[in-house]
């Protein structure tokens, strides 16, 4: 009887019904033994009695016994090894059957087509120097206006001749104009000075980009408690100013150009100034990836702010190895790379800066060396290995980013004699001015300056500037440069070596011999110089005694 909700019948049955059962299927049984006692079939299987001790050649008979049984399993095991090898056959035969006939047929390649492909290059490295030197190529290539971002905590430094160069002499009447950036990060009196300086060859456009722009895609989370110091940091980091003013400076060239096509605007510059950053704020929304990290851009990616305005973001310029170690641990790529230790670069760095500032800044007690100051850093900061230690290499990184990146406040002093670069001439300024309005470029500027709160003078770290860096634009110059900094190398390593007079080299040389026979002899023993003692009673007593006749002399 199937019961209700359930979705088996119960396997219940009534009693009688179930003796009635048992007792048919003992009749049968009984029933079965008779017909087999009937046939002389038993179930039982009579036990081998085995030779008996009296029978002679007893040992030949077991052992044929035993060969005959060997011979008999290994016959069994052969059997069952061809079932299982013909059943594999027969498995792998039906798949096959079964792939033709599901996958669609195919026409097989012709021998040109195998051939092509075998040719075919692979692909480039993204990561390379030479890839970063042709997408900068096909930026400039493609733009029409070219601005070169520059960090406004060392303008001069973050200038590249060999761009510049590169720029003028394209064709196409291509213009170039300076983006001086992060200039929350600067002394307002250094600002401007920067900017009359470098007002004198290209147009100069102060911007401060915004730090919080977030994609459309992700949404903040809101807080219901936040403090009032974070408030008004996230509203210094989310402004942005200079943006109205270059977006009119390049709506307005595009309008007095006359061309039907879009206005190409390329951004370069080296690492970490801004580039991304810049886009990202003109756009309104995250656009490009842009972060703290070094070398995040790895390809030219276009944008569109304006109908008739595009900008074409780029990877930074590859800074050249002859250059200072101060402008190579600021703008390029060695640590990232890891050509250059962090803790070389942060020695670097904190030679090109006033020692007491540094202390100021960071908040720590006066050091010796560089090894000092990151152990007094990262402790204060907390960057601890196992049982204390500080992390010297974590706190070097912290210190790097912190320079690389928009947090540190430092300066540098703009040339009081300005003088044009040897590429430049009084024609190619006059040039690069033609086009553009420079009266609402200035006034811009100045709207820039007032709505941005710079740090004060005090509060800044002075730095020494080297000069404007050297950059690799081609893969020639990058295997030629390689080959310079190779050279150079082995010259410094040759200087640091110290000469030996024939002399100095036989006194050094006799001491180690007999050294080196000691440790052969007994490499697992240390061995003690025996040094005579006098520990007689006359020199103890002696030595120990008190003259009192020297007190009455």
């Amino acid at each position: 009887m199937k019961r209700p909700k359930l979705k088996k019948a119960s396997k219940r049955v009534t009693c009688s019904k179930r003796y009635k059962i048992q007792k048919k299927v003992r009749d049968h049984t009984r029933k079965l033994r008779k017909e087999a006692k009937k046939k002389g079939v038993s179930k039982r299987v009579k036990k081998d009695p085995g030779v008996p001790s009296s029978a002679p050649f007893k040992e030949e008979v077991l052992r044929e016994a035993e060969q005959r049984r060997l011979q008999i399993e290994e016959e069994k095991e052969k059997k069952r090894q061809a079932k299982i090898l013909e059943r594999a056959q027969k498995r792998k035969k039906e798949k096959e059957v079964t792939s033709k006939e599901t996958e669609p047929k195919a026409k097989k390649p012709r021998q040109d087509d195998v051939v092509k492909l075998q040719e075919k290059p692979s692909a480039p490295d993204k990561n390379s120097k030479q890839y970063f030197c042709s997408e900068l190529n096909k930026v400039i290539d493609a733009s029409d206006v070219v601005i070169e971002v520059l960090d406004a905590r060392d303008p001069m430094g973050c200038r590249c001749p060999q761009l510049e160069e590169a720029v003028l002499s394209r064709e196409g009447n291509k213009k170039l104009i300076l983006v001086l950036s992060k200039i929350d990060l600067v002394p307002k009196e250094n600002v401007e000075r920067w900017i009359q300086c470098l007002q004198l060859e290209f147009p100069v456009v102060a911007f401060k980009a915004s730090t919080q722009i977030k994609d459309k895609t992700v949404r903040a989370r809101k807080r219901t408690i936040v403090a009032s110091n974070e408030v008004l940091d996230r509203s210094r980091a989310a402004a942005c100013l200079g943006n109205s003013c270059l977006t009119e400076l390049l709506a307005s060239f595009a309008c007095n150009t006359q061309s039907e096509a879009s206005l190409r605007v390329g951004v370069v510059g080296f690492p970490n100034v801004g580039k991304s950053s810049l886009v990202n704020s003109m756009k309104g929304i995250l656009a490009c990836n842009a972060g703290i990290k070094r070398g995040i851009t790895k390809s030219m990616q276009e944008v569109h702010i304006l109908k008739n305005v595009k900008l074409i973001d780029s990877p930074g310029v590859v800074a050249s190895p002859s250059n200072p170690p101060a402008s190579m641990a600021l703008r390029s790529l060695q640590v990232e790379e890891g050509q250059e230790s962090v803790l070389e670069a942060v020695r670097t760095l904190l030679k090109q800066c006033d020692h007491s500032q540094i202390m100021l800044q960071y908040n720590v007690p006066d050091f010796r060396n560089s090894l000092e100051f990151l152990t007094l850093f990262a402790k204060k900061h907390g960057y601890l290995q196992k049982g204390g230690v500080p992390n010297t290499e974590q706190a070097a990184t912290a210190f790097l980013a912190d320079w690389t990146g928009a947090k540190m406040s430092y300066h540098c002093k703009a040339p009081d004699n300005h003088s044009l670069p040897s590429y430049m001439s009084d024609a190619v300024v006059a040039e690069m001015r033609n086009g553009w309005d420079l009266n609402n470029l200035k006034t811009g500027n100045e709207e820039t300056l007032k709505g941005v709160k710079f740090p004060n003078q005090a509060s800044s770290v002075s730095f020494i500037s080297k000069g404007p860096t050297a950059g690799l634009l081609s893969v020639h110059d990058v295997s030629e440069d390689k080959l310079a900094a190779a050279t150079e190398r082995e010259v410094e390593q040759k200087e640091n070596e110290p000469e030996q007079t024939p002399n100095e080299g036989k006194e050094t040389e006799a001491p180690e011999k007999p050294q080196k026979v000691l440790l052969k002899k007994t490499p697992g023993r240390v061995q003690f110089q025996s040094v005579p003692i006098d520990i007689s009673l006359s020199a103890a007593t002696t030595n120990d005694t008190y003259d009192f006749n020297t007190d009455f002399k």
